[in-house]
């Protein structure tokens, strides 16, 4: 029995050794190694360094000039211009008007035909189809429309009225010129209806307003020099 003793206890003091406390320990108690910053970290704030101080030097000096300039009008009071729906008028001033909160600059328009007003957006004079008046070379294709053959088609008139009223509207000489040819009635030739006079007369007048206003003359100057066009052309 006393034999059997005396080995347990060597093999318990045998084992203690094993465990590792004490290292544990050291290590919860030893100090934390700080990491070094990354080599890009610390360029990238140098890089924010001087730009923040380049902001400051900015904002300290003269302030930086205006990226766009004013742009420049297309049109200036006393221009002639050309409206598609209502043909040659005088630009006679631009003015700025609030309109629902929202300040416009508006174009001025008079036309002395229909003694009519239109105030034209500066921003929607391009889409709006308003336009300078043609040029010479431009107008001398009209007139040498007007000497050509008639092209009348053989449709119903509500159709070709449709067609003439849209030419007309578009603001082009040369369009214009077209139903103004193709409707001209010589000695001879049966006689316009009501509404092809009308119509007629509507793009003669139309035309004659701006070849006075580019030729400089007055309208019925300009009149009487499209309808002898279109009697040398008969």
């Amino acid at each position: 029995m006393p034999h059997r003793s005396a080995h347990r206890t060597t093999h318990k003091t045998a084992r203690q050794p094993a465990r590792k406390r004490p290292a544990r320990q050291a290590a919860k108690h030893s100090p934390k190694k700080t990491a070094r910053p990354k080599p890009h970290a610390a360029a990238k704030s140098k890089a924010g360094a001087k730009g923040g101080a380049k902001a400051a030097g900015r904002s300290s000096g003269r302030a930086a000039p205006r990226s766009h300039a004013r742009k420049k009008l297309p049109f200036t009071p006393g221009d002639y211009v050309v409206y598609p729906t209502h043909g040659v008028g005088k630009v006679t001033s631009i003015e700025i008007q609030e309109i629902a909160g929202h300040k416009l600059k508006l174009f001025v328009i008079s036309f002395d035909r229909d003694r009519m007003t239109l105030r034209v957006p500066v921003t929607k004079a391009v889409t709006s189809g308003l336009r300078r008046l043609s040029s010479r070379k431009r107008m001398d294709v009209a007139m040498e429309t007007l000497r050509g053959r008639a092209r009348v088609k053989r449709t119903m008139w509500s159709r070709r009225a449709q067609e003439y009223e849209a030419k007309i509207n578009s603001g082009n000489p040369i369009s214009i010129a077209e139903v103004v040819r193709d409707l001209h009635r010589n000695v001879g030739q049966p006689d316009q209806s009501f509404s092809e006079r009308q119509i007629y007369e509507s793009a003669r007048d139309r035309l004659a307003y701006e070849v006075a206003a580019v030729e400089r003359i007055d309208i019925e100057t300009a009149t009487l020099k499209l309808e002898q066009l279109l009697l040398k052309a008969a």
